[in-house]
């Protein structure tokens, strides 16, 4: 018989207050694509950081190629030949896109050998990315093409994805997808975490199952329904969203022909942007990561105060030169697609995370009402469900769904008018995104005006009353979502919309 490529035994990993890992065993054979399923919190990206060597177990035992192994470290991993594509990425801010790729290589390398290697591979993959870019202009999707291009660099035996299409277009996913099955044809073997259950029925022959830490189930995915697969993890099907017909009420956003040129020489300049959001309706915007949606939200919500005033309109005042704290008062909250670093401070609790965007807990004399901050953290991790060991937790303690669930239910709680939100269930399982989505139509259904700016289509399908696709730093005409389809968002997100019709019924050059 082969020799599994990886095989686990009793993993245990106890962490104050929480046992993420409890007695795990899997087993991973060459040119195998093995799926690892589980709701957030299940465990499922601790045992991957284990088998990285990130994470040291408390119990149990690694065989790699048929031998013991004790991997101490990500450098002792990469030297097996495992290779690790995080959800949460593992890049300095500070440095280029060739740089960060340069310090998990051969260090003989030049770095303009590396920066030729990221094009030709880059290109070979569908992967289009700038080597020369500092990381801090790159928007999430872009991070994570340079994540899967450096693990791919390191020509792996072992590669191991967590969330890797999360913020990636279905058309990368495609070319992604074409790349993992080259890959596992030339008997490298993949460790795959991903929510989005299709992918892994389309993808892997194999899958365990975690459900609290513990394994719950072994099965071939192929084999599986969607529904059964849902069953497995979370133990029940996810409900389905009751999406009904919208009755928009007055303007709440207004952008009118807004224009900017980009601070960054890296960045994506905004030109002529015109869109309205009314109240009680959700307006999406589609377009692939990197096309202006950064500055666009930069912009909308207070980051970016360089527009004509007149340019963004909330609740019919002019906007374009308020910070947000200013924003906040005329009703806009917003949700930041970066969860850890601009929509929570890692090292803070989650009581204290509170006051980043709600100040009811601050009186007028300065001081901070901790109990009150404990009880408004306590009432989201309720709602939402979120795994966490109380309002004492830090963000930074909490798996990257059940973070994205008390950040998004923060918002929501705080009953805002104009509710502006980017990439409202990246990471999220299956559950919880529907969750997500309901309580975003919910907050519709009260009034509220939603604007969601995603990458998931099958999401902005799900949720959205009307559609706008951005492309090159402009923006396309709005249309119903009844008369949208894939294809034409497609075609749309290359920037190839029918120009707008001036008052003389001829299009505008």
């Amino acid at each position: 018989m082969t020799t599994p490529l990886l095989s686990l035994q009793g993993i245990t990993k106890r962490y104050p207050g929480v046992v993420a890992n409890q007695d795990i065993a899997l087993t991973l054979m060459p040119g195998q694509a093995h799926a690892v399923l589980g709701e957030n919190g299940a465990g499922k990206s601790t045992l991957m950081k284990i088998i990285y060597g990130a994470v040291k177990p408390d119990e149990g035992v690694v065989h790699y190629n048929g031998q013991p192994v004790y991997i101490r470290n990500p450098q002792q991993a990469r030297a097996l030949g495992i290779s690790m594509v995080f959800q949460h990425f593992s890049l300095f801010d500070t440095l280029t896109v060739a740089e960060n790729v340069w310090l998990g290589l051969d260090k003989r390398l030049t770095l303009a050998e590396v920066t030729q290697r990221i094009r030709t591979k880059a290109a070979e993959y569908g992967l289009d990315i700038d080597p020369a870019r500092p990381v801090h202009t790159l928007s999430v999707g872009e991070m994570q093409r340079v994540e899967i291009i450096r693990a791919l660099l390191t020509q792996p035996q072992l590669l191991i994805l967590d969330e890797p299409t999360s913020v990636l277009t279905p058309q990368a996913v495609e070319k992604l997808f074409v790349v993992l099955k080259k890959l596992v044809s030339e008997g490298c073997s993949l460790l795959y975490i991903s929510h989005k259950l299709h992918e892994i029925r389309a993808l892997c022959s194999a899958c365990t199952v975690l459900r609290s830490g513990r394994v719950t189930g072994v099965c071939d995915p192929r084999e599986e329904s969607n529904a059964s697969l849902s069953r497995l993890m979370i133990g029940a099907e996810p409900p389905a969203l009751a999406h009904r017909a919208s009755q928009p009420g007055a303007v709440v956003l207004a952008v009118n022909n807004l224009s900017l040129g980009s601070e960054d020489p890296f960045g994506m300049a905004l030109s002529h942007l015109n869109l309205q959001v009314r109240a009680g309706e959700v307006v999406g915007i589609a377009g692939v990561s990197g096309n202006g949606q950064r500055e666009l939200m930069f912009a909308l919500s207070g980051e970016d105060t360089r527009a004509d005033a007149a340019a963004i309109q909330i609740q019919g005042q002019s906007a374009a030169q308020l910070g947000p704290q200013a924003r906040r008062s005329l009703g806009l909250h917003f949700l930041p697609e970066e969860r850890l670093g601009r929509g929570a401070v890692p090292s803070l609790s989650l009581a204290h995370n509170m006051l980043l965007t709600r100040q009811e807990a601050v009186h007028a004399s300065g001081w901070i009402d901790m109990p009150h901050l404990q009880r408004q953290a306590q009432g989201v991790i309720a709602r939402f469900k979120v795994k966490a060991a109380g309002p004492q937790a830090t963000a930074q303690s909490l798996s990257g769904g059940n973070l994205q669930k008390f950040i998004v239910g923060r918002e929501i709680e705080a009953r805002p008018r104009l509710f502006i939100v980017s990439q409202p269930t990246w990471g999220v399982d299956v559950g919880a995104a529907a969750q997500i989505r309901g309580e975003i139509l919910a907050l519709r259904d009260a009034g509220c005006a939603v604007l969601v700016v995603s990458e998931e289509l099958d999401e902005l399908f799900e949720i959205s009353d009307r559609l706008y696709v951005m492309a090159k730093g402009a923006l396309s005409p709005s249309m119903d979502r009844a008369q949208a389809n894939v294809a034409q968002i497609g075609e749309w997100m290359s920037g190839l919309w029918p120009a707008p019709i001036q008052e003389d019924g001829h299009a505008q050059a």
